[in-house]
């Protein structure tokens, strides 16, 4: 299947290649020529504007807009729109806010056009791991890009699968889902975001109470010099609370046990104020969710080893730079 890439970041260009990996044809598009020309060298299409982009297909055009969500997205889309043809689909797989996709596949839907929006996590792991995914749209369009998903998702690899579950539809053990119309893909992502907020936090929170266990504010035999990197280590292995996230702590530790490269002013990136503003539409509590945000916030004038751990986290799985001094 052919299909065009608009943005070659670091999401935009792993999924790309994992792609091409899987057998289907890439056109690649974005602003930085370098991006492009990296991909072509690896056997994508270049393409030099959305125009020349549309134009490199024979029949029906997949755009795959993998760009920050708001302005640079929302732009995209519109352009996609009036140079695209009627039956021409469109997939947001940044991180949209949902509403901003009921509102989008409106629109598409006016110019005959079909909007999907997928909530894709595995940052710059995926291109080796594989990418989970979180689907919205209408089923016959989301139907129709199936190979498109089953070659980006991670497979059922060695899991077991979960005693009582339904295996008529095994999309779930594959590493994508069909979440519902438009919006629903994102909205779940959006949740799994709050979700991992929570979780990092935890984490930040326990590892620094274990580091501060050596603090001559405690009497003196009360005093721990705990080995970070060795509790990451041995609670990998066989522990209830094993994870990736925990899998990343221990690699970050691995390399520094004091964490000097990191600040601890953490960023946040959206997902988690929506996921509390939807708690907060939905009368749901989310203390937890809303508290781990909060930290955040907090990191930006106070922060603490645990923050420092926040930022080694995301920047082990996505990549992602701290918030300037």
């Amino acid at each position: 299947m052919r299909l065009a890439m608009i943005g070659l970041g670091r999401m935009g260009s792993n999924l790309a290649l994992r792609l091409m990996r899987g057998g289907h044809e890439v056109i690649g598009f974005d602003n930085n020529r370098a991006n492009v020309d990296a991909l072509a060298a690896q056997g994508g299409i270049a393409a030099t504007s959305l125009e020349d982009l549309a134009g490199k297909f024979d029949g029906r055009r997949i755009f795959w807009v993998m760009l920050p969500a708001g302005a640079p997205t929302e732009s995209t889309i519109e352009t996609l729109c009036k140079i695209g043809s009627p039956g021409d689909i469109v997939i947001d797989g940044g991180n949209s806010f949902y509403k901003d996709d009921i509102r989008r596949a409106k629109s598409c839907s006016d110019c005959q056009i079909h909007y999907v929006d997928v909530g894709t996590s595995g940052g710059v792991w995926g291109l080796e791991r594989g990418f989970c995914m979180m689907i919205g749209g209408e089923k016959e369009i989301v139907d129709l890009l199936d190979p498109v998903f089953d070659a980006l998702a991670p497979g059922k690899g060695n899991l077991v699968p979960t005693r009582g579950r339904n295996l008529s539809d095994d999309r779930a053990e594959r590493g994508y889902i069909h979440a519902g119309p438009a919006g629903a893909g994102h909205f779940v992502k959006m949740i799994h975001n709050g979700i991992e907020y929570g979780l990092m936090q935890a984490y930040a929170e326990g590892f620094d109470i274990l580091k501060t266990k050596a603090s001559e504010k405690l009497p003196e035999e009360e005093r721990y010099t705990l080995d970070l990197t060795d509790i990451a280590e041995v609670w990998r292995r066989g522990s209830v609370i094993s994870s990736w996230l925990l899998d990343l702590i221990a690699i970050g530790l691995a390399g520094d046990h004091d964490l000097a490269q990191f600040s601890g002013r953490v960023a946040d990136s959206g997902e988690g104020r929506w996921t509390i503003d939807a708690a907060m539409e939905e009368a749901v509590p989310a203390n937890v969710l809303t508290a781990a945000l909060y930290a955040r916030y907090r990191s930006r004038s106070d922060t603490t080893f645990g923050d420092k751990l926040l930022s080694a986290m995301r920047f082990g799985f996505g990549g992602h730079v701290e918030m300037p001094q």
